[in-house]
């Protein structure tokens, strides 16, 4: 099968109401290739007024969620709010959550099934720090961290998760993995979904990656039969992205 092509942005803890209209105009302005799916993934306040002017062929998500729709729960935000205020996706699993906010991976599990609960779709990231590719244990955390979500989702889940493989070294250092670093492990992840939950799941899951993503080294790696797409971060503030979601035309 052809999985469709997919290209998200993650703004971060960025952008002013100012910066945001900017953007926003020159994505709107720009061209997008109809066979690529985009989303962009905005801080919280943001989300209502992403939703009302970005492009409507786009989609936005929220950038983490609760595992609870509503009580006392000071300063969080459930999947419902994101979906009420125009959020189709949620990022869950970021490793700036789980390396800097110590979420667990259970706990990163719970709020993929809550978000998929509450009819949002779901980037799941993974990814390894530096000093675990060095011990060669890469897939070893890759797969420890898909397991807490296998172990709690339903097969028919995965229809609605993109899994976006972010090393954590290549994050925002400007260190990139190499294509055929990347195309390994997502070829890895695929076998691992295809043991442990099934062929068909991993023939259909598209696995992005991401980690320093700019125009200049996204087309080479877009080739890569398993990689499906882009989790891109700084680039998508800027009118390069528009370029990052053309890397396979």
């Amino acid at each position: 099968m052809t999985r469709t092509f997919w290209v998200g942005g993650n703004w971060k803890m960025n952008g002013s109401v100012a910066s945001i209209k900017d953007i926003v105009g020159q994505f709107n302005a720009g061209s997008s290739p109809s066979n690529v799916e985009v989303v962009i993934g905005a801080p919280y306040v943001y989300i209502p007024l992403l939703a009302e002017s970005l492009r409507k062929e786009w989609a936005v998500a929220g950038e983490n969620c609760y595992i609870k729709s509503s009580g006392a729960y000071t300063g969080e935000i459930s999947p419902e709010m994101l979906a009420d205020v125009g959020a189709k996706w949620v990022i869950l699993g970021h490793s700036e959550r789980r390396n800097i906010l110590k979420e667990s991976d259970d706990f990163t599990a719970q709020k993929v099934v809550k978000a998929l609960e509450s009819g949002l779709k779901v980037v799941l990231c993974v990814g390894e720090l530096l000093e675990e590719r060095k011990a060669g244990t890469t897939q070893t955390v890759v797969n420890r961290q898909l397991a807490a979500v296998i172990k709690v989702a339903k097969e028919s889940d995965w229809a609605n998760i993109v899994i976006a493989y972010e090393p954590v070294w290549a994050i925002g250092t400007g260190e990139v993995a190499t294509p055929d670093q990347a195309q390994e492990v997502h070829a890895a992840i695929r076998k691992y979904l295809e043991t442990e939950v099934s062929a068909k799941v991993a023939e259909e899951t598209r696995i992005t990656y991401g980690g320093s993503v700019n125009a200049n080294n996204c087309k080479e790696t877009a080739q890569k039969p398993d990689v499906d797409g882009f989790l891109v971060g700084g680039a998508s503030l800027k009118p390069e992205f528009l370029d990052i979601i053309k890397a396979t035309q």
